[in-house]
């Protein structure tokens, strides 16, 4: 039986973000490798030109320039079915502001809101 993998996608505009998200998901998980976007617009136009993948994970900051987490998530559900079946999405963030947690929480596309950066521990209990 093949083990199950999934593909990671970071959008994240902040670098250190990027690098300790990274970090995590190779110490972790041991993925590698991964896509980074830099915005939401970067992260749909990679989905539109990636579509064929079994299984992916996103994680999602929400305070971007050029497209934020929210206006990706936007775009996202105009995605075709075929391409948002097999995806999901964690929003990454370090906000503390309660409407935009409860926003990213309620939203039918968010698997979960981590706050950053996230546990190990709770990569390793939803990924393993």
């Amino acid at each position: 039986m093949q083990e199950y993998k999934p593909q990671f996608v970071i959008i994240e505009d902040n670098l250190i973000d990027q690098f300790i998200t990274k970090k995590l998901l190779k110490k972790g998980l041991d993925v590698n490798p991964l896509y980074i976007a830099n915005n939401g617009k970067e992260g749909i136009d990679w989905l539109l030109k990636n579509p064929n993948h079994n299984s992916l994970v996103i994680f999602l900051d929400i305070q971007m320039p050029i497209m934020n987490g929210f206006e990706f998530l936007d775009e996202f559900s105009r995605l075709p079915e075929d391409i948002k079946e097999k995806i999901r999405i964690y929003v990454l963030s370090s906000t503390l502001d309660i409407d935009e947690i409860k926003k990213a929480k309620e939203n039918k596309y968010v698997s979960d809101f981590w706050n950053k950066p996230f546990r190990l521990d709770t990569l390793k209990s939803t990924f393993l």
